[in-house]
């Protein structure tokens, strides 16, 4: 009695290495079952395929998320407070304070936000004016990180200096260390005629972000100067702030509100690029979810492969029934093999899927430039290159996702091979 649990166990380990040995000399390429192996084959392919085309697919959607989500909104601030009228100084420090107040704002930076028109002997645009201090800009702000030419340092380096978008820049025709003048919408009062105010910049900086809300309608000068130009004397327009998550700065948003003095609103970034962001999120799971189906397709096919296995090899079913292999021996056989399948199709599609994932930008990059064509416009989409980022969390979720899908497929074949009969499979032997 004592030596029957060892032997079990010998037993158990004896049926599981033949099942593995008859399952890996299907899946293997042989002559005596060349049609077994190249449905094998096949079906390793198709879910090596779906497998890559699902991460290169998600990545790419991880990447315009991580530009939207770090890079443009990195530039833009998280929220602003603006007043509905113009207001004196001292009711802006009282505002400061709420915000010093608030454990969610991490850093602020007071602002004037005005419409301007910029001008060159060659081509003149309305744009965006925002006067700021560039110290406590960049506590904000990465714009920094995006400067072609110049920096955000040279709007400290004297009076009336301007950083423009390189698509601005170039509609102007103007470079580093250029003049553009400046018209403010407002009007001075002459005795005559009603002239508008403007000032004469030297650009000091032009940056690119790839988008052509920020890189053709954006212009930024100090605070100083925009005070000057716009007539706000001490005063300024609004006070931009920072959260740790960007995601949650509704809730930010409400309690500043709650506790703001009369006539202040906060503008969060969802104003002007929630809608973007939104779209970018729903389309991952749109997507996520149609390729998922194309991974079932696969999965369908691993079991229209293993059920034709079946059929081909009911004559080795049967003879191993006849000599003692149990229905589940039978059916643990071809489970294994379907679990071999799914498993060498998910190794091999991870790895086609990082690569891919790795090369997609600079393929599109290539494409563009052999082709001649742009592939991304920055007039539709928040960025005009094809990014991509790698999660780990992706590749898991989709390696054993589609491994138990597999192992599921195998299932119905399995069930059927350990029903086979062996006086009727060997009838017509």
């Amino acid at each position: 009695m004592k030596t029957e649990p060892p032997k079990s166990r010998l037993a158990s380990f004896a049926e599981h290495s033949f099942a593995f040995y008859v399952a890996l000399r299907y899946v293997s390429v042989g002559r005596r079952s060349q049609l077994v192996s190249f449905m094998s084959l096949l079906s390793i392919a198709g879910l090596a395929l779906s497998i890559s085309i699902l991460i290169t697919v998600l990545s790419v959607m991880n990447g315009f998320d991580r530009e939207v989500r770090e890079n443009i909104l990195g530039i833009l601030p998280h929220g602003t407070v603006k007043a509905l009228d113009r207001v004196s100084r001292q009711q802006w420090a009282s505002v400061q304070a709420v915000l010093d107040e608030n454990g969610a704002v991490l850093a602020t930076s007071p602002l004037i936000e005005a419409q301007g028109v910029l001008a060159s002997p060659q081509f003149s645009k309305a744009v965006l004016v925002n006067g700021i201090d560039p110290q406590r800009e960049r506590e904000i702000s990465i714009l920094d990180r995006f400067m072609v030419s110049g920096g955000l340092d040279g709007l400290s380096e004297g009076r009336f200096r301007i950083l423009l978008g390189q698509t601005l820049a170039q509609s102007l025709g103007v470079g580093l260390g250029d003049k553009v003048s400046l018209y403010s919408l407002s009007v001075s009062v002459n005795p005559l005629v009603a002239l508008p105010t403007q000032r004469q910049f030297t650009v000091a900086g032009i940056y690119r972000v790839g988008t052509l809300e920020l890189d053709s309608a954006l212009a930024l000068i100090t605070l100083q100067d925009a005070q000057a130009l716009f007539r706000y004397r001490d005063s300024y327009t609004g006070i931009r702030f920072k959260v740790p998550d960007l995601l949650q700065i509704r809730t930010t948003a409400i309690a500043l509100m709650n506790t703001l003095p009369q006539g202040f609103e906060v503008e969060t970034w969802t104003r002007n690029f929630g809608n973007i962001y939104e779209n970018i999120r729903f389309s991952r799971t749109i997507v996520g979810f149609l390729l998922w189906l194309l991974v079932g397709v696969a999965a369908f096919n691993l079991v229209v492969s293993l059920v034709m296995i079946v059929r081909d090899k009911r004559g080795d079913i049967a003879i191993l029934r006849t000599i003692g292999a149990s229905p589940r021996l039978i059916g643990r056989i071809f489970l294994t093999q379907g679990a071999m399948v799914g498993a060498i199709g998910t190794v091999i599609g991870v790895a086609l899927g990082i690569v891919f994932s790795l090369t997609v930008s600079d393929f599109a990059a290539m494409l563009e430039r052999v082709l001649g064509i742009h592939l991304l416009s920055a007039e539709v989409y928040p960025v005009d290159f094809l990014p991509s980022q790698i999660r780990l969390s992706d590749i898991l979720g989709v390696s054993l996702g589609v491994f138990l899908l597999s192992v599921l497929a195998t299932l119905y074949p399995a069930l059927r091979a350990s029903r086979v009969q062996p006086a009727e499979a060997l009838r017509f032997e």
